[in-house]
């Protein structure tokens, strides 16, 4: 039996018109997708195209949002355009979240760190290390990227951390980096690297309130665990 495309759709299945007569928030994030794309194929309309793409990433946007460009134009009816559409959307709903996060954010525990650092590092596929910048009343001042790829000595510059800090007037910092394993816990290299940066921020009068270890789906607190 030959499938209806969108345009024979009854209009409120459809998903831009569903969209105008009920709001964003009644489309399936399929509907979302396909509103993206536009089209399907001859064996798939666009929503039925996204709920497949969709089911090869256990419908987890967290997941979808490491896919590169060859992991969708893999499937039949989505060519590089609709790739990089999806992949532009989901890039600018990042952003979104790092944006709405960070504006006149006070910092009262871990959970309001990992809130800031979620979007940026969830995604990306080597490790990152990063420093948050506080007031004294611990309002943001300012994220700065230390460095990428394994946390030690050589790759994370105390110096640069508390030039940073100097440079901001920050009186209280965090450090933030991530695992892509999904691992929550702390390398011996985090500790060694977390001791470092406290006794410096002692010399200079500064706080280190936290280092907080994010992964796709939790946190790891230093400061929740007694470790500073």
């Amino acid at each position: 039996m030959e499938k209806l495309s969108i345009n024979h759709w009854a209009e409120e299945d459809r998903p831009r018109e569903k969209m105008m007569l009920k709001g964003a928030n009644a489309l399936s994030v399929a509907e979302l997708l396909a509103i993206l794309i536009g089209s399907g194929t001859k064996e798939d309309s666009a929503v039925s195209l996204m709920q497949k793409v969709l089911s090869q990433c256990n419908n987890n946007l967290n997941i979808l949002g490491k896919w590169n460009l060859n992991d969708f134009t893999s499937f039949k009816g989505l060519g590089p355009a609709k790739g990089i559409t999806i992949m532009a959307a989901l890039e600018l709903g990042k952003r979104r979240a790092m944006q709405e996060s960070i504006e006149r954010t006070v910092i009262k525990e871990s959970t309001d760190i990992y809130n800031i650092f979620h979007p940026l590092l969830c995604d990306i596929p080597q490790e990152e290390f990063w420093l948050l910048l506080l007031n004294q009343a611990a309002k943001v001042i300012d994220k700065v990227r230390i460095s990428q790829g394994g946390i030690d000595q050589t790759t994370v510059d105390i110096r640069t951390i508390m030039r940073e800090a100097i440079l901001m007037r920050a009186t209280q910092i965090a450090v933030v980096h991530n695992h892509p394993s999904g691992s929550l816990k702390p390398s011996k290299e985090d500790i060694d690297i977390t001791t470092k940066i406290k006794k410096a921020c002692d010399l200079l009068n500064i706080r280190l309130i936290d280092h907080v270890i994010v992964t796709d789906a939790n946190f790891y607190s230093f400061h929740d665990h007694g470790l500073i």
